[in-house]
């Protein structure tokens, strides 16, 4: 069952980086990121204010929130430093590069969260789910020789270096989750409801010091619906994910690699949507991408 809840992950976040490009082509990025979470936020909060209102109805439908401890909200306050980080440099990075070759390089993130499974939650990979990794990270490879045909070069484009610092970020934020899901045991919707909080208080004093202060970056903002359907595709995403993490059975290297079937609506419709180049030539190494997703989801 977690598996299948991973694919709908998968579906939602697709849909969210097609959303999210829209969201900060020709826009200013932090605002744009302050909105996506706050809307997410709001979605969320709807329900947590249900739930106080029809509490019994929360509880027979599965959305009521837990009472948490300070030391808690420490954990989940550390999360939100994690993810704030990452996805400063991930919107950067998607302003000033085309999303085909963003969502791949995003694509590695199973790698590290592999790597990670293995060392602190002693997860078991065979030998099918190796090549599968290992396959996923030469397709990868694959796509900065195309990206250098658009005139992006893989070793001084400082918005590569963020896209991979995004993507480390986000691995261990992925690591982490499973710690504050099966150790801690947060349900999914208190982990959005608080996590959401502390990423838009630490975005706000971002915003205090790079964005509030001048007049000419607030006129250049634009307001997008897109922004609202960033954050809650996002919220959903996470639901259906965290809704995985917490079987006992789940393994995360495996969830992160799933997640990874999002650059099919990524690749194909974001490079006809924002008419990007080399969209055949990308389709090799999306192949390659997929086929190591396969050999991971039917190894076992």
């Amino acid at each position: 069952m977690w598996m299948y809840l991973g694919l709908l992950a998968a579906l939602f976040l697709g849909l969210h980086n097609l959303c999210k490009k829209h969201a900060v082509q020709g826009n200013e990025v932090f605002p744009v990121l302050l909105g996506t979470v706050s809307s997410g936020f709001i979605f969320v909060a709807t329900f947590y204010v249900l739930s106080f209102i029809y509490p019994d109805y929360a509880l027979a439908h599965g959305y009521q929130f837990q009472e948490i401890a300070w030391k808690i909200h420490g954990f989940i306050f550390i999360k939100s430093i994690i993810m704030a980080s990452s996805w400063v440099l991930a919107y950067q990075a998607l302003k000033y590069l085309p999303i085909t070759i963003v969502t791949p390089i995003r694509s590695a993130g199973p790698f590290f969260t592999f790597i990670g499974a293995i060392v602190i939650y002693k997860e078991s990979p065979n030998p099918y789910q190796w090549i599968g990794f290992f396959l996923i990270i030469f397709s990868v490879l694959l796509y900065s020789r195309i990206g250098k045909k658009e005139g992006i070069n893989f070793k001084s484009n400082k918005w590569i270096f963020a896209i991979i610092g995004a993507t480390f970020l986000g691995a261990s934020s992925g690591l982490y989750d499973k710690f504050l899901i099966q150790t801690l045991n947060l349900n999914p919707q208190t982990l959005q409801f608080w996590f959401c909080l502390y990423t838009i208080l630490i975005l706000l004093v971002i915003l205090t010091i790079t964005w509030f202060p001048y007049a000419k970056k607030r006129q250049a903002f634009k307001f997008r619906w897109s922004i609202i359907a960033v954050g809650i595709l996002l919220q959903a995403a996470d639901y259906f994910y965290f809704k995985a993490l917490q079987d006992p059975d789940a393994l995360i290297m495996l969830l992160s690699a799933i997640k990874r079937s999002q650059i099919i609506i990524a690749v194909v419709i974001g490079g006809v949507v924002f008419k990007e180049k080399n969209k055949r030539q990308k389709l090799i190494p999306l192949a390659g991408i997929m086929l190591g997703v396969f050999l991971i989801l039917y190894s076992n």
